[in-house]
């Protein structure tokens, strides 16, 4: 047990406890540290002015792995053993002894920056893709970029000064802060539990999950944070205050993710990152919705537990869930228990987690071959934007026969909801359009949609019906109205 966060920042060790473990990064980047460059301007993960890349340390390769996030909805004391660079350490390091990294330059040639409020964010961004990267597409770029907001429309040019990014001009992470030297100083210290007080709060983080476990059923009132990309918001405006928290970000167990058996298999604390890049040829519907959750900044430290235990009516993972009958680990004093999904949620914000449990696995089976699956996201915008509306429809056929559905909409009640009578009507039925029409107005006998700013509740019905619709002339463009 250890009573200290162990943090590098730009290569430098810092020993962090007290207050200053309960700030967030970048507050403690600004205000403890003095590295300014870093801006705070939103305070919710949305526009990517304070990016910074966060490297985890990878013991067994003897380096650390660097992504960027969002450092305003990330707390210190979540950090352990990480290095953080920052943009004055891209050319502040032995290596680039002073001299601009290649993407600093670029944005000075390409005249990427106009107010300049930005500017680090995107650069932070930049490297955290060419990290990834040797030559990325213009694509690559766009994408790799959803997650930074330039208020002065200058991405046209950002584009390019990525284009132009030349990496052999510039040295990797791993080069420019020399790896040896901060594994050997973690050492021992990343297996310890860790406590910090400070005079109103405490955090534990375990390692294990029975450690967490046991803490949990000693302090039911506990605040449980894994991302924190929602946890990270409400601290920031206010409406989220405790006096005991959990951090589960070092229960290295419940960060696993694999194809098993013909499912995922992921750990509670698995981020979607590392989902996204595991299911892009096996799951390809679920794949394509990942790149719209979220950024790359939320999707490196966002956790799929947690956007299960949110318990969001408009989760975008959830319909998936729903319809494949995705199981639920839940691990608790008394052992392990398993849980179906579709019987977890028990009405808005509330489920079937009893006290002293925590979600510690999922597992997701993936669609048989003769089923058809479809996922959908409606929202004013493609990237980075809460869903209007979102749903998933799989369906066993036989030729055009429908030999089973299973339907789930979200952002149409309290929770996420299965369709069962519309699911029943359509079993046996010939996929046609005259079938899809009737089967909408069922759909709108089982839903109700609220009014709200991301859309009317006429405007949620009507989308259920052309959903269905939409699945018909993706699945069968050849003969829907046959």
């Amino acid at each position: 047990m250890r009573d200290y966060i162990l943090l590098f920042v730009n290569g430098k060790r810092n020993r962090i406890d007290g207050a200053d473990a309960f700030r967030t990064v970048s507050d403690f980047l600004r205000g403890v540290l003095n590295l300014c460059g870093t801006k705070i301007v939103c305070s919710e993960g949305d526009c990517g002015s304070c990016s910074v890349l966060c490297g985890t340390p990878d013991f067994q390769n003897r380096r650390f792995s660097y992504k960027p996030i969002d450092s305003c909805i990330r707390f210190v004391y979540q950090l352990d053993g990480c290095n953080i660079v920052t943009v004055e350490g891209l050319a502040d390091n032995e290596v680039q002894g002073g001299k601009l990294n290649c993407v600093q330059q670029a944005m000075i040639d390409c005249h990427g920056s106009q107010c300049g409020f930005c500017t680090p964010g995107f650069v932070m961004a930049m490297t955290g893709i060419l990290e990834d990267s040797n030559s990325p597409s213009e694509n690559d770029w766009r994408r790799g970029l959803t997650g930074n907001l330039c208020r002065c429309t200058g991405y046209s040019p950002i584009i390019e000064a990525g284009l132009r990014s030349d990496t052999k001009s510039s040295a990797s992470m791993n080069d420019c802060f020399e790896p040896t030297a901060m594994l050997d100083a973690i050492g021992n210290a990343a297996s310890q539990e860790i406590t910090v007080t400070s005079n109103t709060q405490t955090i534990y983080s375990p390692t294990t999950i029975d450690q967490a476990v046991q803490y949990l059923v000693q302090y039911p009132e506990v605040k449980i944070v894994a991302g924190a990309t929602d946890v990270g918001v409400q601290f920031n405006k206010g409406n989220c205050e405790a006096e005991v928290w959990l951090d589960l970000n070092r229960v290295w167990s419940m960060k696993t993710v694999s194809l098993t058996g013909g499912a995922i298999v992921a750990g509670a604390g698995a981020t979607w990152s590392d989902i996204e890049i595991l299911i892009e040829n096996d799951l390809p519907q679920f794949h394509q919705i990942l790149t719209w959750f979220g950024s790359p900044q939320i999707r490196n430290v966002g956790t799929i537990g947690g956007n299960i235990v949110n318990a969001s009516p408009i989760a975008d993972s959830l319909p998936l869930m729903f319809v494949c009958n995705a199981e639920l680990q839940l691990t608790g004093g008394d052992g392990t228990r398993e849980v179906n999904i579709n019987d977890f949620y028990q009405g808005y914000k509330k489920f079937d987690l009893q006290p002293g449990e925590l979600l510690s696995q999922i597992r997701i089976p993936l669609p048989e071959d003769d089923e058809e699956l479809r996922l959908y996201k409606i929202s004013r915008r493609q990237d980075l934007d809460i869903s209007s509306f979102t749903g998933a429809i799989k369906m066993k056929l036989s030729g055009r026969k429908i030999r089973s559905a299973v339907i789930a909409y979200g952002a149409v009640g309290p929770v996420v909801l299965r369709l069962p009578k519309t699911e029943s009507f359509l079993a046996g039925k010939e996929l046609n359009e005259e079938t899809m029409v009737a089967a909408g107005e069922i759909v709108v006998s089982e839903i109700k949609p609220i009014t709200d700013v991301r859309g009317g509740d006429e405007y949620r019905l009507q989308l259920a019906r052309n959903v269905l619709l939409k699945f018909l002339h993706e699945v069968r463009p050849e003969g829907a109205l046959a």
